[in-house]
């Protein structure tokens, strides 16, 4: 294993590239999907299920976890990796999102941000170098810099304020993070839907100096249309020789078209939220177990996956047990869909890897353009 972070780029096909970030605590294969695991865990698996369907990498939430049950608390039972029971890799984000969030619970200065608890109302402050120390305290594999997500819409002036100001604080969370060998700092672009913006963003960032970039600002309502306009143009501001990474992204057409644009990385809750609520993604499509049409249909979810829940139970079985609020029933979607997500990224890696991503697409398209298997 190295005892630094590395990024090796093995293929490219067009813009879309596959290669493998080595970490002290496993590689990661890209492009790579990171399930959510909010409040230190995946909800409704247990951590050796999230890698059986093929996770390398984790992500975890700063805000969530430095207020329940605190990072200091974390820390002192031995980091987050041995309280979570992950031993891969964890990357954590820097608690700007949540705390943008916040509308009406929060403050924004130069130095930070102050804002009440969505728990008990207590008062705290982010700034740089407190997200710098949580993230350590947790010992977070790759670290994200402390930035604010510009809401969209947004003025051109007010999103260039915001962007100017996410550069400061990322030259003072490249400080605070300091000289730490096997974890990773990654900077995040800004600029919303402004290409002059994004430029001055990555120049930015670069002369900083990161181990990986993230491009931030998008999956925040401006829908898929505007953000693969800027996906056109942002990923390829940032240094070739490190991964990029799309946060918060998304649905399954959502991250093949990151991947097709330059994307290596992304995470979302959208695989384990929809498990638990009854909408399973498929390579036909998503499907909605609560329809009664699932009640009598012996078949699996995907005769051709290779899950728990399509190995071994019935759509009836799924569709009576999500009706009964039966806690298997998540469990079992959200192992599919964490599972399907997984193979869809393998595929993404091997198409690129043999020079047909664009053969890809073109099936991944075909194929959900059929829709779900029609009812017995």
């Amino acid at each position: 294993m190295p005892k630094t972070f590395e990024y090796e780029l093995n293929a490219t096909d067009g813009k879309a590239r596959t290669g493998v970030i080595r970490t002290p605590r496993g590689d990661i294969a890209t492009p790579a999907f990171m399930p959510v695991g909010t409040a230190a865990t995946v909800k409704a698996m247990l951590p050796e299920s999230v890698a059986a369907t093929g996770a390398d990498i984790l992500l975890g939430n700063t805000y969530h976890l430095m207020l329940r049950p605190t990072a200091e608390r974390i820390a002192r039972l031995g980091g987050l990796h041995k309280f979570m029971n992950w031993a891969g890799p964890i990357l954590t984000d820097s608690g700007g999102f949540q705390v943008m969030s916040l509308a009406g619970l929060r403050k924004l200065t130069e130095s930070g941000v102050t804002f009440k608890s969505h728990i008990d109302g207590s008062k705290h402050e982010i700034t740089p170098e407190r997200s710098m120390e949580i993230q350590a305290l947790l010992g977070s594999d790759i670290v994200m810099c402390f930035d604010e997500c510009t809401p969209f819409p947004a003025s051109e002036a007010d999103a260039l304020a915001s962007m100017r100001m996410s550069m400061r604080w990322a030259g003072r969370s490249r400080d605070g993070f300091g000289d730490r060998p096997g974890h990773a700092l990654f900077g995040i672009q800004q600029g919303s839907i402004f290409p002059e913006q994004r430029a001055e963003s990555a120049e930015s960032l670069k002369e900083i100096g990161f181990d990986g970039y993230a491009v931030g600002g998008l999956a925040v309502g401006e829908g898929q249309e505007m953000m693969f306009d800027v996906l056109d143009y942002a990923p390829d501001m940032l240094p070739r020789d490190r991964p990029r990474y799309l946060m918060g992204v998304g649905k399954p057409d959502d991250i093949v078209g990151a991947v097709a644009r330059g994307i290596d990385m992304m995470d979302c809750v959208l695989p384990s939220r929809s498990g638990r609520t009854g909408q399973v993604f498929t390579r036909r499509g998503v499907v909605n177990i609560k329809n009664a049409r699932h009640g009598d249909d012996p078949r699996p979810l995907d005769e051709d996956c290779l899950c728990p829940a399509c190995r071994s139970y019935s759509r009836a079985y799924l569709h009576h047990v999500f009706r009964a609020g039966e806690m298997i029933s998540g469990m079992l979607l959200t192992w599919h869909n964490l599972y399907y997500y997984q193979q869809l990224m393998a595929g993404m890696r091997r198409a690129i890897g043999a020079g047909r991503f664009a053969a890809f697409q073109r099936e991944f398209h075909a194929t959900r353009a059929l829709g779900d298997i029609e009812p017995i």
